[in-house]
Order: structure tokens, then C-alpha cells, then sequence
């Protein structure tokens, strides 16, 4: 007679999340700095972990650690749980009679102003007892804030740290392409045109998004494919700063759309001939967490909001 022998465990979901950290960030002291803990308490959920399952989930590499075959068949169900975890909170909140609670948002600052903002007041017109708490943060910081659960949403822009349409981590809604446009002073020999090859601009001198910024992703990408690499003379992250130092004859820049609403005096802003560079802008929340109403509400205001921004942002 065939027996089959059942193995019966529960799992700590807090204990899952210290290995998905530790596979997210490749130690345990970044995994801890991400989980607000410090390194031994990851390594007590982790040797926790590894007696509910019965095997080991870490083990020595150089001065390091790598994952067990075994930590990656749980990883390999991680996802899914973690969402399904999200959705049933969703489904629970759904019981209430209106979408409530507090929903905190990470986004990088010209969305916030140009997507969130004008959101804000359609929304507490539908949703009047969800409240916003708002972060200002860059792409990979946002994320690295959504992995860590410290916010409940993100505003991106796709970039090398953004999560892909496939990261079953992550709910991601795609929202616009957000134009590049050449920004130079008014005394500069272009500023008369009408439009500009990127090409042209090739020997000038640059103002420049701070370097690992998703923004200098997008300017170096974009003048790679115009086929030369920018000499870059200044920095700055506030695209009013940015244009005021092209405005001082200081070099030239690319500034997107959404940030075009005070120009300076002193500056042109001239659009590129053929497929202009462009941010494309997303928001993303963990994976179920879409069901939440609050959370829900949030997302379609801002979907609302960039359709309205969308014909001021595309190409000509």
C-alpha cells in the first residue's frame, strides 16, 4: 500500500518578506536596512524560517551568503502569496460603505506637481475620507520605499531601477510619455528655430539631471541615440534651477514638458524634430494591493489626471 506522508507547516509571512529581502538586496545588512531591522534580527527570522520549512535557506559564499534551492521554491511562491495577502486586505476595506484611509505616495517632484496635484481635488470630490500622505522621492528610491512598504504607491518614470510590466512583485498602470524639449537662452544661434535636431546640439555644453537620477537616464539615452555622448558642465535636480542656469548663458539642456509651467525669462524652449526623448511616467503599488477602494480611487484620479495632461505632453 502506497502511504503518503503530508508535511504540515505554517509560514511566517514577516519571516518570507526577511528572505525576500535578502534575495532583493544580496545581504543581510541591506536586506535589514530595508526592513528597518537590524542584520541579527534578519537572521533570526531567517533561522526561524528555515525550522518551519525543515531546511536551510542561506548558506556561505566568499564572505557573503547566497540562497538555498530550497529558499528559492519559496521564493518562488512568495509573490503570489504577498499579493494575496494585499487583496484580501482590498476585499476586507471593500465592506465599508465608501472608500477610507490613508494612502502615502512616493513620487518623483514635477509628477507630483503635474499628475498628483491637480488630482487631489477630483479626488476628495469622490473619495472624501481617503486621505494622501505624500514623499517626495526619485524612481529608485520610491521603489526601494514600496519594496520596504513604506508607502502604498508610487509616480515613476522607467528607468534601470523601475519594476518591469512583468515583476508579479508589483501592480503597475502605465500613464504618459512626458516629451523632451531643447532648452537654451534667447541669445543662443538656435533659439529662431522652430524645431531642433538633438543631433545639432551635439558640441554644446550641458545642464545636466543629477548623476543616478532616472532623469539623467533618460538625457544620456536620449543623446546616445542621437549619436553622441554630452558634455555635461553643470548639475541640478530643479528643472527651475536648471533653466535658470540656461538662461545665464551657463550651457543648454533638455527640460520636460511638465516641468515647462514657470519658464524663466531668458530661456527658449524648442521642440526636437523626429521622436523626441521622452519620460514615460507610471504608477505602480504591490501586487493586489490594487482591490484596496482607497487605493483604487487614488489610481483612477491620477489615470484622470494624465489623460487631461496627455495632449500638453505628446509630441506635436
Amino acid at each position: 500500500m502506497d502511504v503518503t506522508r503530508k508535511i504540515d507547516y505554517m509560514v511566517d509571512l514577516r519571516r518570507l518578506r526577511a528572505l525576500r529581502a535578502v534575495a532583493d538586496h544580496g545581504t543581510l545588512a541591506a536586506a535589514a536596512d530595508t526592513l528597518h531591522l537590524t542584520p541579527s534580527a534578519v537572521s533570526q527570522q531567517l533561522s526561524a524560517l528555515e525550522r518551519d520549512i525543515g531546511h536551510a535557506l542561506l548558506e556561505p559564499s566568499g564572505r557573503s551568503v547566497r540562497l538555498t534551492p530550497a529558499a528559492y521554491v519559496l521564493l518562488g511562491h512568495a509573490d503570489a502569496l504577498f499579493a494575496q495577502l494585499e487583496k484580501l486586505e482590498g476585499d476586507l476595506a471593500a465592506q465599508d460603505s465608501a472608500p477610507r484611509g490613508e494612502v502615502r505616495i512616493g513620487g518623483f517632484p514635477t509628477a507630483l506637481a503635474g499628475l498628483l496635484a491637480p488630482a487631489a481635488r477630483p479626488l476628495r470630490a469622490v473619495a472624501p475620507a481617503v486621505t494622501l500622505r505624500i514623499r517626495e522621492a526619485e524612481t529608485p528610491e520610491a521603489v526601494a520605499l514600496l519594496v520596504a512598504r513604506d508607502v502604498d504607491m508610487i509616480l515613476g518614470m522607467e528607468c534601470s531601477s523601475a519594476p518591469g510590466r512583468d515583476d508579479t512583485r508589483f501592480h503597475r498602470e502605465d500613464l504618459l510619455g512626458d516629451i523632451l524639449d531643447a532648452v537654451v537662452a534667447t541669445d543662443h544661434p538656435l533659439a529662431g528655430r522652430a524645431r531642433i535636431d538633438l543631433a545639432d546640439l551635439a558640441g554644446e555644453w550641458w545642464v545636466a539631471p543629477p548623476v543616478g537620477w532616472s532623469c539623467d537616464e533618460v538625457f544620456q539615452a536620449g543623446c546616445r541615440a542621437a549619436g553622441f555622448s554630452p558634455k555635461v558642465a553643470h548639475r541640478a535636480g530643479d528643472w527651475q534651477a536648471v533653466m535658470g542656469l540656461v538662461a545665464g548663458g551657463l550651457g543648454i539642456s533638455l527640460v520636460p514638458r511638465l516641468a515647462h509651467t514657470a519658464p524663466p525669462a531668458g530661456v527658449v524652449i524648442v521642440p526636437l524634430v523626429g521622436v523626441p526623448p521622452k519620460r514615460h511616467v507610471f504608477m505602480a503599488c504591490r501586487a493586489g494591493a490594487e482591490s484596496s477602494p482607497a487605493i483604487r480611487a487614488v489610481l483612477d484620479a491620477i489615470a484622470n489626471s494624465a489623460r487631461r495632461q496627455s495632449p500638453l505632453v505628446r509630441a506635436a
